[in-house]
């Protein structure tokens, strides 16, 4: 193990003295190999980036993977009994969703349906006086359709969004980015004017124009005042406000729903008063994989309440899953046009290298005859390509890491995923390992030929 670390010294210092031997050749070998290591570092830090954006926007829309997602349907009691259960239980938190209209009543809102406000030119074609609301295909692509409601409201001033009631923190699951004002506080009485907080989309809508605090939701007794306390960005694009369920609650009446209405019983301080859900939607519970109890008490209770087991609708959130595997796949064809910009400067250490060689064959020649081990020269050849690589390898990982720095700076204000975003550790190994690849195929073969130099080539000298 001595001889073969002193071995390895000897070498490298040794291709140290010869790259300081020689500059420019070094230098030109650096440029013929520093676009190629700069393109795997770019793919790398760029699916990085890309991995992190879209997990990023997959755990704000579909919740953090590994969550267990249950759908509760609106069948008789079912909903009353999952909301009565999970209520307050640490790790899971439930919510269902609902149409609102804030602002003037008994008007058209701006946005019939819930139209994205920097969408209402896309869904033109309206028919003046026409009620739409938002209906979604099995894809998930939702678009305004008319809907026949006798004779239409006239336009005012008001906007329309989708609602979604929430019974516990519903960020721990799905961890939605703050942009203004706080977040809904789920400690302490319901408030009876709804506080509620809005999307980014929605907030387009209320900074654009002036909408009185009144909202309208289907069943209610009267029109509650709400109170914005905050706005989120939660990666959709269709207005959003989000409530808790039972300051929503204070406002419904408490009489039994009608037949076409589930009931939803939110144990609020007046304990147990029915909440009529409008197009009666189920409810959605998410639940983290540690509250298994909770679970299992709560699929028990559903199907004491009369619900079929096949109706209870658990699974596991692998959103992630099936995202990773699509930038996999894009991450490998991008890698493989880069790995073909990396052979091309394979090829420039290459011809330098062999060009080297013939230079110093005296000198080769001279220290084998001196006792030299072939080894310890093509060591020699290999430790000056390496370290060539090494250097290049550098210099593209500083310019990948400052180009990302100075991406963050121009596009942070516009892209709020990217304000945390730092140059990846990934990207940094990728361009080490190329680096080091490609020194060691282009020193290989200038290294064999410098290991076969005979002795007796120092008689030309």
């Amino acid at each position: 193990m001595i001889r073969l670390s002193g071995r390895f010294r000897s070498a490298l210092i040794i291709g140290l003295q010869g790259i300081r031997a020689r500059k420019m050749r070094t230098f030109l070998s650096m440029i013929s190999l520093f676009l190629g290591v700069l393109a795997v570092v770019t793919v790398q830090a760029a699916a990085e980036t890309a991995r992190t954006l879209s997990l990023a926007d997959v755990e704000l829309q579909s919740g953090k993977d590994g969550t267990r997602m249950m759908y509760v349907p609106p069948m008789g009691s079912a909903v009353d009994v999952a909301m009565a259960t999970i209520k307050d239980q640490p790790g899971v938190a439930a919510s269902f969703q609902m149409q609102a209209i804030i602002g003037e009543p008994n008007v058209r809102p701006i946005n019939p349906g819930g139209i994205p406000f920097d969408r209402l030119d896309a869904y033109g074609g309206y028919t003046p006086g026409t009620a739409y609301e938002m209906r979604c295909d099995e894809s998930g692509i939702c678009r305004p359709m008319p809907v026949d409601q006798g004779i239409p409201a006239p336009p005012g001033a008001a906007i329309e969004v989708r609602l979604i009631a929430a019974v516990n923190d519903i960020r721990q699951f799905r961890p939605f980015r703050p942009v203004a004002g706080n977040w809904l506080d789920f400690s302490g009485k319901p408030s009876y004017s709804p506080r509620i907080v809005i999307n980014k989309a929605a907030a387009v809508g209320f900074g654009r124009y002036r909408i009185p605090a009144e909202m309208r939701l289907d069943g209610t007794i009267a029109n509650p005042t709400p109170r914005i306390i905050g706005i989120i960005d939660d990666g959709q694009g269709q207005p959003t406000a989000y409530a808790r369920i039972d300051e929503i609650n204070n406002w419904l009446p408490q009489q039994a729903a009608s037949d076409a209405t589930a009931v939803v019983a939110t144990g609020g301080p007046e304990g147990g008063r029915p909440m009529a859900m409008s197009s009666g939607p189920g409810l959605e519970v998410m639940l983290s994989p540690t509250a298994g109890e909770t679970e299992s008490l709560l699929i028990r209770k559903l199907i004491a309440a009369g619900v079929p087991r096949e109706a209870v609708d658990v699974h596991t959130n692998d959103a992630r899953k099936s995202i990773e595997q699509q930038l996999t796949i894009l991450r490998w064809i991008f890698l493989s046009m880069a790995t073909l910009v990396l052979l091309i400067g394979v090829a420039g250490i290459l011809n330098v290298g062999l060009a080297t060689v013939g230079e110093r064959v005296e000198e080769f020649a001279l220290r084998r005859a001196v006792g030299t081990p072939r080894v310890l020269l093509a060591g020699i050849v290999l430790a000056e390509t390496l370290l060539t690589g090494l250097l290049t390898a550098g210099a593209a990982i500083a310019v990948a890491a400052a180009g990302v720095n100075l991406g963050v700076r121009i596009l942070g204000d516009r892209v709020p995923q990217l304000h945390d975003m730092t140059f990846p550790w990934q990207a940094g190994v990728a361009g080490v390992i190329a680096g080091l690849i490609a020194g060691l195929l282009g020193g290989s073969i200038p290294a064999f030929r410098a290991a076969r130099i005979p002795i007796a080539t120092v008689m030309r000298a």
